[in-house]
């Protein structure tokens, strides 16, 4: 039995929620491994829409979920999360969560901080969520970041404050902004310690236990190799690294117990916030698009702005993420169109070439080059099995594994968890 890894291979929004969803039914563990309550995915499970951003996918069916020490953790968003699901009737205890003692956290100073730098940018912001995601990470590589182990010693809590109050209100009072003061964070802090710390643990030593007994484990990403800190198109990224290489380093497992690592993309591209885009629609179809694929943000309600399948960009991201196989979604929603194109190729100051850049600019000049294809006029939604799609849809597809060299192992036409068509399954690899 392998493990599974699953990563977005866009600028996230892929539909990652179903399918793990879907995997984690067949998992005994689901670790996330990095990012913050920044990400975001919708579960749909009978008459219940869970909406998760720090909480593991598994828990909502009941398997063992787990924070890993990658993810940056806003402990009162994660309360928050925690009493609203529960409210919806999941049950959530140590026995069922268990959070990295190691991982850092999220303190009100590092929003404050994320907002006033995003104010200060003018026309050059980044498109952060202004939660403190950034900062928290900056923190953590500055060797200042307090971490949940530390709200158990009180002098340790005590000197660090110090250190992180010494940065961070330099910085906010540069900024026109309001700073904070010791008691301020040591009451936000002091607030949520019970609660939070009897989630705490050795999250590595555990997952250890688990990988000797044989048990499943389902590792999640958050956001996509598109938004990866260092592969991504940068620094319109997110604060972290997504790749599956760091399922592994957050969460404290080795690299060889990640398994099969299955990447998430859109039939099409979409995208929030700031940064290139060079297969972006402004016409009617991506605004069609938009609307029949609900493309609007998780967690911040911002619409998705929405462009054609690019292929040199999954490209990149399945090499780079260490892609096994594709699970690719929403591909009902280019039901009926006339045509359908596909980015192949980029043209930079006047030459081609078949690589997305790495400098900022470059990325911002680059125009895609297109191969056009007649599009399907039946329906795919709620298809269950390559019989029932349209042959220029089963064509669509087989461009797409062509051109990104890697194979779809998995389709989804519809928001429904059974409405999947499974080409090899990655728990049995």
């Amino acid at each position: 039995m392998s493990n599974v890894t699953v990563i977005g291979t866009q600028w996230g929004d892929e539909g990652k929620g179903k399918i793990v969803d879907w995997l984690a039914s067949r998992a005994d563990i689901v670790v996330r491994f990095q990012g913050g309550h920044n990400a975001g995915h919708t579960l749909v499970v009978g008459d219940q829409v869970y909406k998760l951003s720090l909480l593991p996918s598994g828990l909502v069916r009941g398997q063992i979920g787990v924070i890993g020490n990658g993810v940056v953790i806003d402990p009162k968003a994660l309360m928050s999360e925690i009493d609203r699901v529960t409210a919806q009737g999941l049950k959530v205890t140590p026995e069922t969560l268990w959070i990295a003692e190691n991982a850092p956290l999220i303190l009100p100073v590092h929003g404050a901080l994320d907002r006033a730098r995003e104010a200060a940018r003018g026309d050059r912001k980044i498109g952060t969520t202004g939660r403190g995601i950034g900062p928290a990470y900056e923190d953590k590589v500055a060797r200042r970041a307090i971490r949940v182990c530390d709200l158990a010693e009180p002098e340790t809590l005590d000197w660090k404050l110090d250190e992180v109050l010494l940065h961070h209100n330099t910085l906010l009072a540069g900024l026109g902004a309001e700073t904070f003061t010791k008691e301020e964070l040591k009451d936000f802090l002091t607030e949520i310690t019970p609660r939070l710390m009897s989630f705490a643990c050795p999250v590595w030593d555990r997952l250890d236990e688990a990988r000797r007994a044989g048990r499943r484990i389902l590792f999640e990403g958050a956001q996509a190799v598109m938004l990866d800190v260092d592969h991504g198109t940068y620094p319109f990224v997110t604060s972290s690294n997504t790749v599956a290489a760091v399922a592994a380093s957050g969460s404290g497992v080795s690299p060889s117990s990640i398994g099969f690592v299955l990447g998430i993309a859109k039939a099409y591209t979409t995208r929030v916030g700031e940064g290139p885009f060079p297969s972006e629609l402004f016409d009617d179809v991506g605004r069609t698009i938009g609307e029949r694929g609900h493309e609007f943000g998780t967690v911040t309600g911002r619409p998705r702005r929405c462009g054609w399948f690019d292929a040199v960009m999954l490209r990149r991201a399945a090499r780079v993420g260490g892609v096994t196989g594709i699970a690719l979604t929403k591909l009902d929603v280019l039901d009926g169109l006339e045509e359908i194109s596909i980015c192949v190729g980029y043209e930079l100051d006047g030459k081609k070439i078949d690589t997305f850049p790495s400098a900022p600019g470059a990325q911002a000049r680059v125009k895609p080059i297109y191969e056009t294809m007649p599009g399907w006029q039946e329906t795919t939604a709620g298809a269950r099995s390559w019989g029932e799609l349209p042959a220029q849809a089963i064509k669509y597809v087989r461009r797409i594994e062509e051109l990104i060299e890697a194979p779809v192992t998995l389709l989804s036409t519809s928001p429904e968890r059974d409405d999947t068509i499974l080409m090899r399954d990655p728990f049995e690899d």
